[in-house]
């Protein structure tokens, strides 16, 4: 089996609840960057990028998470205040991959999306290749306009997920996988 394919078969997703520290350095965030954006992509037209929540950026990410929380729901109890305070630094690195898709004369949008996805997927395997285990959700916020707006993203730009990366507390477990004859049609 090649390295890419032992890769792939090891790779699974690690709920940001049972990452821990340390995160990738500079050089490994860099790496990961890069490798992200080495994705299938029609017309070479980047339709995504990246958002790095780490640091300070992952603790104001979480804040204005929460008073997004405290505008629909002003009687939020302590438990839910710390929930969104901690949303982006509950693991060492969250990458926020932002879907660029736009109306194109000759690449449809729908391309453009999955270039994106691919993206994800990209830092995913990526970070398992680094020794890190990672996980792609989206959660509210990335479905939320406000939150959308108040992190810069552009009225047509997307969140595609946030990939959350760290190492893992332990070894991560498999999960059932559904049986090839389930999921796959000859034609």
């Amino acid at each position: 089996m090649t390295d890419a394919l032992a890769l792939l078969s090891r790779r699974r997703s690690v709920g940001p609840a049972f990452l821990t520290r340390p995160g990738p350095d500079a050089s490994e965030l860099e790496m990961l960057l890069k490798l992200a954006s080495r994705v299938p992509d029609h017309g070479k037209l980047a339709p995504w990028r990246f958002i790095v929540f780490q640091g300070d950026g992952a603790e104001r990410a979480g804040r204005l998470a929460l008073d997004i929380k405290l505008e629909d729901t002003p009687g939020l109890d302590e438990a839910g205040r710390q929930a969104e305070l901690s949303r982006f630094s509950r693991s060492p690195l969250v990458i926020g991959v932002i879907s660029r898709a736009a109306p194109h004369a000759k690449i449809p949008e729908w391309e453009q999306v999955l270039s994106a996805g691919a993206s994800a997927m990209a830092l995913e395997v990526a970070a398992a290749g680094l020794g890190f285990a990672s996980t792609w959700l989206t959660e509210w916020c990335a479905y939320d306009a406000r939150f959308r707006e108040r992190i810069g993203l552009a009225a047509h730009e997307r969140i595609a997920g946030f990939v959350h990366i760290g190492r893992p507390k332990s070894p991560p477990e498999d999960r059932p996988r559904p049986a090839l004859g389930e999921i796959v049609t000859y034609f």
